[in-house]
């Protein structure tokens, strides 16, 4: 074989070579990558601040199922603003709470994506059971304030 041949050989192999490696990577590099980090404490009697901490990042800013965490889930997260709607005009305060407790037997949140934040606040108030309610109860009625007309 000739030096151009062994040349083009060659080359043939490293460009055959690239190629193989640019497919066996993921597609999707871009994708978003869900990093877990400590809980950081808010205010119990603050509703909207307990949504804005522990919900957009999935959630949404506005609750439609549309934050910067939800293309990294499994499972797209719920669109709260339309939970009244989807319910017969009545908002699910119980279900919202028993989700957010972590108590509610949905599948849509089989895959643990979305954080236990009944175990979380148990943790943050020390125990406190009354604190875990109220921060259960100011979270439930920010998301009912959230619903669409």
């Amino acid at each position: 074989m000739s030096p151009k041949h062994w040349t083009l050989l060659f080359a043939a192999l490293i460009v055959s070579s690239c190629v193989s490696f640019a497919q066996e990577q993921p597609q999707d590099q871009n994708k978003a990558v869900i990093q877990h980090v400590p809980i950081s404490a808010t205010s119990p009697a603050s509703g909207k601040q307990m949504f804005t901490a522990y919900c957009a990042v999935c959630h949404g800013t506005e609750g439609n199922g549309n934050g910067p965490a939800a293309s990294a889930l499994k499972t797209a997260p719920s669109d709260l603003t339309q939970l009244t709607k989807e319910n017969g005009g009545k908002f699910p305060a119980m279900k919202v709470s028993s989700v957010i407790r972590g108590t509610a037997d949905l599948p849509a949140h089989g895959s643990k994506d979305m954080p236990v934040w009944g175990e979380l606040f148990w943790s943050m108030s020390h125990g406190q059971e009354s604190q875990v309610q109220q921060r259960v109860s100011n979270l439930t009625h920010y998301i009912e304030s959230i619903q669409a007309k």
